[in-house]
């Protein structure tokens, strides 16, 4: 319970600069499809806040400038940070600090979705996938 406090603290915070308030439930796919979506929820220069639904997984990648916070809303998965497996659900917290690398693959039938926080501001480069 502590964590989903910190978890809504954090997103009430980032939320409270765009002067507006989302509430998670709304924040729904409105397009398909096929593996993984992509929400922009907030961005400033320090830090880009996304809602992202994953079906089936995310291959091997690092992000050389970045530390990304996870936090499960739905589902579960297998996820990989630097070579160890843990199993994440409804819930969970995970932070992925700059240059670790972590992968994902969904055991839910539904899709995982999370909010992901990254810092500083995230603008889709920093994203190196490892064979």
């Amino acid at each position: 319970m502590k964590i989903i406090s910190i978890a809504c603290c954090i997103l009430i915070y980032n939320l409270g600069f765009s002067q507006e308030v989302i509430a998670i439930d709304d924040i729904v796919p409105n397009e398909n499809y096929n593996n993984i979506l992509v929400k922009k929820v907030y961005t400033d220069a320090n830090a880009s806040t996304f809602v992202i639904w994953i079906k089936d997984k995310v291959n091997p990648h690092i992000h050389k400038e970045h530390t990304e916070q996870v936090f499960v809303l739905e589902g579960k998965a297998k996820v990989w940070l630097n070579g160890k497996e843990q199993v994440i659900k409804k819930g969970d917290w995970i932070t992925i600090p700059k240059q670790t690398i972590h992968r994902v693959a969904v055991l839910s039938k539904i899709p995982l979705k999370v909010i992901s926080i990254q810092a500083p501001k995230f603008e889709g480069k920093d994203r190196i996938f490892i064979d």
